[in-house]
């Protein structure tokens, strides 16, 4: 897994745009002062969540995160933003930015599909303390830049679901066009579920060709086995509600044996229930520090048989409570 973020140095230019001083943002950050005379701006996740808390400290706009998020030049978007815009609808743009991801910082798109809605979160994978809400509002801000850009219309979200308060939710509403939800057990977007075909006017196949033969050689440079012990977390994250995943049910979804599975994860220097093990510990986090999940909830969506036994588990990991760490990594709600 990469373990850096890459700083586009084009932040820079738009925090200008916005009056927003850089230099105050990287000293409120304790960031050095050149960071963006780097050819390469990498940053940590810790790094990467002070960097947008300073942001909203220094420009005091509440707003600021969705104006970074917001582009209408084509000229300014990334390679990886210009493919998105060039496949053939929303859905298509969402799977590409959501497999291509993983090649520039340790966050994950998820999407999925529940009836009539189609939800888009974003998961920073090496996140300890909770995403700071500007640095939520600008990715989701971002989602909409490529929905309205590709498909040429001023398309909403059916609503915005935000975990803590804001005291800005008019001017949420007014930019998402939709109604945002505070109190959420996660932050996300969620659209309609036929909004995924939505075509976008934007594509363009031959650019399309052009860079994603680059995009997959890169994929296929950081694959490995770190990459299939990630797989196989991924598959147990995505069935833990309320289950316990054993090693028969991921290996059928992942269409080997289970003598396969165990064979490669020992390769790799790992386990089955090493693996299980941090995709608990890592979702534990998350439920903690994202949600308003009683503890109870918490344990039954981590496969455990109720709270006491989730605790202890949490204590091995953290060396403290759940309901300590919660208490030190999670923030006051604002009022």
């Amino acid at each position: 897994m990469i373990k850096h973020f890459r700083v586009s140095g084009s932040l820079r230019t738009r925090l200008e745009e916005s009056g927003v001083r850089v230099p105050a943002v990287l000293r409120a950050a304790g960031l050095h002062q050149d960071l963006f005379n780097q050819t390469r701006i990498l940053v940590s996740t810790e790094e990467l969540f002070a960097l947008w808390r300073a942001i909203g400290e220094v420009s005091q706009d509440p707003a600021i995160g969705l104006k970074l998020g917001t582009e209408t030049k084509t000229e300014r978007f990334h390679p990886m933003g210009l493919a998105a815009l060039s496949t053939e609808n929303l859905g298509a743009a969402i799977a590409h930015m959501a497999r291509y991801k993983k090649l520039s910082a340790p966050e994950e798109i998820l999407h999925q599909t529940d009836e009539e809605e189609w939800s888009v979160q974003f998961r920073w994978l090496l996140a300890v303390d909770v995403e700071p809400q500007i640095l939520i509002e600008h990715c989701f801000a971002w989602v909409l830049t490529i929905a309205r850009h590709g498909s040429g219309t001023r398309i909403s979200p059916l609503r915005v679901e935000v975990v803590q308060p804001r005291p800005h939710m008019k001017v949420l509403e007014r930019y998402f066009g939709c109604p945002v939800v505070c109190g959420a057990s996660r932050n996300a977007l969620v659209f309609r579920a036929g909004d995924a075909a939505l075509p976008f006017v934007t594509r363009n196949a031959e650019l399309l060709d052009m860079l994603a033969p680059q995009f997959e050689k890169e994929l296929k440079q950081h694959s490995g086995e770190d990459s299939f012990i990630e797989l196989v977390r991924g598959a147990i994250q995505q069935r833990l509600t309320g289950n316990r995943p054993n090693v028969e049910d991921i290996a059928r979804y992942l269409h080997m044996s289970p003598r396969t599975l165990q064979r490669r994860l020992q390769e790799a220097g790992s386990s089955f229930q090493r693996v299980l093990d941090e995709a608990r510990h890592q979702m534990a986090r998350y439920y903690l520090g994202n949600s308003v999940l009683e503890l109870n909830e918490a344990a039954y969506l981590l496969g455990y048989e109720d709270a006491n036994s989730f605790s202890r588990a949490f204590r091995g990991w953290e060396g403290m409570p759940p309901r300590h760490w919660r208490e030190t990594h999670r923030p006051a709600a604002v009022s």
